[in-house]
């Protein structure tokens, strides 16, 4: 069993990629159920794994302040995909949570091969660089 297609195609991480490629890249993601509570991501902590939510919510945070609520659709765990270091942020499943995930080694032959992924990956750590420095920026003020 693959990722739906039509799910990845609402990721950042997947804008623009041709369906053929996408097809390919469905088969390398896991289907995962997560019951409410349970952390998925932990701020920290370090983290191999990139998901797409396909039902349910989740909490993101950071400290104790709360960045949002992700539903289907919504993707975390970008920055993990590249190093394998410890998440900027806590996700917390807040109902049954069903994600399709992929974890760090299998992302890399994709990056590798498709410029359009290697694109959105580095738009995206991009965003969290000028959101970082935008927030250094107003604590110096």
């Amino acid at each position: 069993m693959s990722a739906p297609i039509e799910l990845l195609k609402q990721a950042k991480l997947f804008e623009n990629v041709e369906k053929k490629a996408l097809e390919s890249i469905a088969q390398s993601f896991k289907e995962r159920t997560f019951n409410a509570g349970d952390v998925i991501a932990e701020e920290g902590k370090s983290g191999i794994g990139f998901f797409v939510i396909e039902s349910g919510t989740a909490k993101a945070s950071h400290g104790h302040f709360e960045l949002g609520t992700l539903g289907p659709g919504a993707s975390f765990g970008e920055v993990a995909l590249i190093d394998e270091g410890p998440r900027s942020a806590s996700v917390t499943a807040e109902t049954e949570l069903r994600c399709w995930g992929l974890s760090a080694w299998e992302f890399r032959p994709l990056a590798e091969t498709n410029a359009t992924v290697a694109w959105n990956l580095a738009r995206i750590i991009a965003g969290y660089m000028r959101l970082a420095t935008r927030e250094l920026d107003d604590a110096e003020a």
